[in-house]
């Protein structure tokens, strides 16, 4: 069985991890952690990491990044594995990241879901396939309380194309202002907020006379949680080091 501490227990994201581990005999919610203190709930719930004393094997966050510093003196302090399942890390925290990592495994990704994951290979491949013959541009939509535009998946997408692009893009987020052709050698983003929507992510590849879309659409925010838990299963037994969904994925 693992032992689960939940950071940012009360949540949406929150919720929809106790309800999992409810359902999940191999899965104890041990204690919670969140800024706002307690909450009447089936497992003890602390301000702050320090206060727990107990005994767990992974701590699982969906928080938001001002919960990092103590999170990480908490894993490092303790030498316990940390699932980071919240976006928005500024350049500096993900450095402390990296450098958190040299010393206990921390399981890192923007998005959680198996599907998003496989979206990211398949930008990967296209990207390489079309080089720059094709336009490039990333819609993500997501509800109306989202803090960070654009999203940490977007972000990855961004990425996973850029690396197999024979230059290096510049990211256009968003052309308003922006007085001039588009140019080849650049990846757009344009983010939509409203409503419930849970998670949309769309990316174009657009050529001179075909357009190839690709998509991912998440219907329901347990399939992050879902994700969450197999890192914090997957983190058993690995030693120091940055993880990611990729690292998961060619295990199973």
């Amino acid at each position: 069985m693992v032992q689960l501490l939940l950071s940012g227990c009360n949540g949406r994201m929150g919720h929809a991890v106790e309800a999992i581990c409810t359902a999940e005999p191999e899965l104890e919610l041990t204690a919670g952690f969140d800024l706002l203190g307690a909450d009447i709930r089936d497992f003890p719930v602390y301000a702050s990491p320090a206060e727990f004393q107990g005994e767990a094997d992974v701590v699982v966050d969906f928080s938001s990044p001002s919960a990092l510093p103590a999170l990480l003196s908490f894993g490092l302090e303790h030498r316990m594995p940390l699932v980071l399942a919240t976006t928005g890390y500024d350049q500096g925290q993900l450095e402390e990241i990296q450098q958190a990592a040299r010393s206990i495994p921390i399981f890192r990704s923007a998005n959680l879901s198996l599907g998003v994951n496989i979206l990211v290979e398949l930008v990967r491949r296209t990207a390489a396939v079309l080089g720059g013959s094709c336009d490039i541009e990333i819609v993500e939509r997501h509800h109306n309380k989202k803090m960070d535009a654009p999203s940490g998946t977007a972000l990855m997408l961004a990425e996973a194309a850029a690396d197999a692009l024979p230059c290096q893009p510049e990211l256009v987020c968003g052309r308003q202002g922006i007085r001039r052709s588009r140019e080849r050698c650049e990846i757009g983003i344009s983010s939509v907020r409203g409503g419930g929507i849970v998670g949309d992510h769309e990316v174009l590849f657009a050529g001179r006379d075909e357009l190839i879309e690709l998509r991912h659409t998440a219907t329901s925010k347990e399939v992050f949680a879902v994700g969450a838990l197999r890192a914090a299963v997957y983190l058993e037994n690995k030693g120091p080091g940055l993880y990611n969904m990729s690292n998961l994925i060619q295990e199973v």
